[in-house]
């Protein structure tokens, strides 16, 4: 099943939901589903790469494990960050009003899928 696709269930399976973006680990866009600026969002892919990145530089320092997944809260939106594999991640924003355990529950879902895809 090809990455929009799986993309666009994902959204349609949360309203209030902004974008989705599948990114590698240089936060180059793989593809993508938005409702916002398509622009806009690769943007945001890229930066939440970096952050994901960074992160994963901590966790190798203290020997803290993966990253299963990253949850940030903005005064509008909130964004979740889930590792795919070493090389490509997954970011869905959504706006503040969307419930964070449902879109978290069903991104860990798409999640799965889209690894299938990828191995």
């Amino acid at each position: 099943m090809p990455f929009k696709e799986i993309l666009e269930d994902m959204l349609s399976q949360l309203p209030g939901a902004e974008g989705a973006i599948i990114a590698d680990w240089e936060g180059e866009a793989v593809d993508q589903v938005a409702r916002i600026d398509d622009f806009e969002m690769k943007i945001l892919g890229a930066h939440k790469g970096i952050i994901l990145t960074r992160l994963r530089d901590a966790l190798q320092r203290v020997d803290g494990g993966e990253i299963e997944e990253v949850l940030i809260h903005f005064a509008r939106t909130t964004v979740l960050i889930t590792p795919l594999n070493e090389d490509y991640f997954l970011v869905l924003a959504l706006a503040s009003k969307v419930l964070t355990a449902r879109a978290a529950s069903v991104m860990r879902r798409c999640a799965a899928h889209l690894r299938r895809e990828i191995c």
